[in-house]
Formats: C-alpha cells, sequence, structure tokens
C-alpha cells in the first residue's frame, strides 16, 4: 500500500506540471507563443519545454498538449501524458489567468490513473511572464482502485514562463 500516497504526490505533481502549462503571462516583453514549466513536490520533479501556444497571452489560447507531452519529463520513475488542449483566459487588470480543463494520466509503476480539474487559477508574478497556481483540486476520472480519488495541489507548486 506504500504506491498508494506515492501515487498521490507524484500524480499531484504531474498533474500541477500539465496544469501550469496552460496558464500564462499578459505583462513583460511579447512572447513567441511557447512556454516552459515545472513543478517540484516530495522530492520529486516535473518539467517541459517550449509547448506552443496558439497565440500570445493577453489573448485568450490553447496549449498544444502533443508539445507539452513530447518533452514532458518527471523523476522517481513516473510518466504523466496530458490528454487536452487546456484553453486558456486572461484578466491582466487582476493579473490572473483560468485554465478551462486539465485532463491528464500519471503512470507510476503498473498502477494508471487519470484526474481531471476544471476552471484552474493562477496568478501573475509581478510584471513578468510567470504565473504560479492558486489551489485546486483534481478529480479521478478513471484508473485502479490505488488511484487516489482526488488530490489537491497546493498554491505555488506550479510555476510557468512564456518566452
Amino acid at each position: 500500500m506504500r504506491l498508494t500516497p506515492k501515487l498521490l504526490c507524484v500524480t499531484a505533481l504531474a498533474f500541477a506540471v500539465t496544469a501550469g502549462a496552460s496558464a500564462a503571462a499578459s505583462a513583460g516583453p511579447a512572447a513567441s507563443q511557447r512556454v516552459d514549466g515545472s513543478i517540484a513536490a516530495a522530492g520529486s520533479t516535473c518539467t517541459w519545454t517550449d509547448a506552443t501556444a496558439s497565440a500570445d497571452p493577453p489573448a485568450g489560447l490553447t496549449i498544444d498538449h502533443a508539445t507539452i507531452n513530447s518533452s514532458l519529463s518527471c523523476t522517481g520513475g513516473t510518466s504523466a501524458t496530458l490528454n487536452n488542449d487546456p484553453a486558456v483566459t486572461f484578466d491582466d487588470a487582476a493579473g490572473t489567468a483560468t485554465s478551462d480543463l486539465i485532463d491528464i494520466t500519471v503512470k507510476q509503476s503498473i498502477v494508471t490513473c487519470s484526474y481531471k480539474a476544471t476552471n484552474v487559477a493562477w496568478t501573475r508574478d509581478g510584471s513578468t511572464r510567470a504565473y504560479r497556481n492558486q489551489a485546486f483540486t483534481a478529480s479521478k476520472s478513471s484508473g485502479s482502485f490505488l488511484c487516489p480519488g482526488s488530490f489537491s495541489a497546493e498554491p505555488g507548486s506550479a510555476s510557468l514562463s512564456f518566452h
């Protein structure tokens, strides 16, 4: 049963990484429709680079899940796959962004779990093109009985940078 707590942590970690990919900043210099991201939790780290966005912030945009998946790397023997192209909207005055839906599948050893979160909120870091997640909860959409039914991501556990 040691796998279940580890899955919870790693699932949250991988989920937040991909969720982070879907948020963008609206201040600072013009972006080139690319975004990098990372998350660290419980001694594990997931990262990706050069994911493609359909537009530059602050315009509404989508993040191409295939370009996240092509460079997504997690430590600790975990793999993750983003299953959708998250849409992102921005509120420049408030310095926030919102991702419509994040749908992710995570595999740890022989256990595969899928999770979804809606309306994930992000906060811009000053006047940069960097954002950090606000707290959110993702619910299990499929997977083994060993998969936690949901998980909560702590505020600031995921970050991203548009360039």
